[in-house]
């Protein structure tokens, strides 16, 4: 504990025991946890996302392991980025799908499309028999300021891109999307529409959690260049193919 420069008390900062890692099976992970008690969790949330931290539900958290820093903060420098071929493609492939930024309210179409995405994705996980209640918990939380990215097709609702708000940025929380509908690449769409909601508001960044080489659920970050990472002071260009700063 400590004062900031405005005579409050410092955001207290807490280590979590150790659980099993949510990526790779047999490892333990630990965390660096924000106290989700402090009312000033809101405004101190935009510099937590600079100093490498990510939000689930009303968790604000950055991982801290013992042995293993495979996980990586990355963000996209909105105007720097050019998409590429495949990119490109996908745009193309996808030219009849409308975005829409909504307020964060769950719906019944919501609640049915994401647990038809974890059922797919993501059997025998835990997530798969989540309700109503773990969808506002785990997505919403009590004090984001969050919205949902809407992408349809002539009225379908083919995915959602759970957004946060922060001061110059967007951070891109989670994304379900139409299993059926994962050969046209709707997790690299929703990015790419995100990209362009940030650049239409002037906002400098969007954040994508974390990038760990190797991981086959986390490999699409890579292909968005160029990426920054967070190398424990400060935000650094990042090469995911060799694994380092530029």
């Amino acid at each position: 504990m400590g004062t900031d420069a405005h005579g409050e008390d410092e955001l207290r900062l807490f280590h979590t025991g150790e659980h099993a890692c949510g990526y790779w099976p047999g490892r333990v992970a630990r965390d660096l946890v924000l106290d989700p008690r402090d009312p000033r969790l809101p405004r101190w949330y935009p510099l937590a996302l600079a100093w490498g931290f990510r939000r689930s539900g009303d968790i604000v958290y950055r991982p801290h392991c013992a042995a293993c820093r495979a996980c990586v903060p990355v963000r996209i420098p909105v105007a720097r980025f050019v998409p590429n071929r495949t990119q490109r493609r996908c745009l193309q492939r996808n030219a009849a799908v409308e975005s829409r930024v909504c307020p964060a309210v769950r719906s019944d179409e919501h609640l049915a499309l994401y647990r038809r995405y974890l059922q797919s994705r993501h059997p025998g996980g835990g997530m798969e028999n989540h309700g109503a209640v773990e969808f506002d918990q785990f997505l919403i939380g009590s004090w984001s300021e969050v919205r949902f990215l809407e992408l349809r097709e002539r009225g379908r609702l083919l995915a959602v891109a759970v957004t946060d708000l922060a001061d110059g940025a967007l951070s891109a929380v989670y994304t379900f999307y139409e299993p059926a509908e994962a050969h046209r690449s709707p997790g690299t769409l929703a990015i790419l529409h995100q990209l362009q909601w940030a650049r239409r508001e002037q906002r400098a960044h969007l954040y994508l959690g974390y990038w760990i080489g190797a991981h086959p659920k986390m490999d699409y970050k890579r292909r968005f260049r160029p990426l920054e990472a967070f190398d424990g002071r400060g935000w650094r260009d990042f090469d995911p193919d060799r694994g380092a700063f530029a």
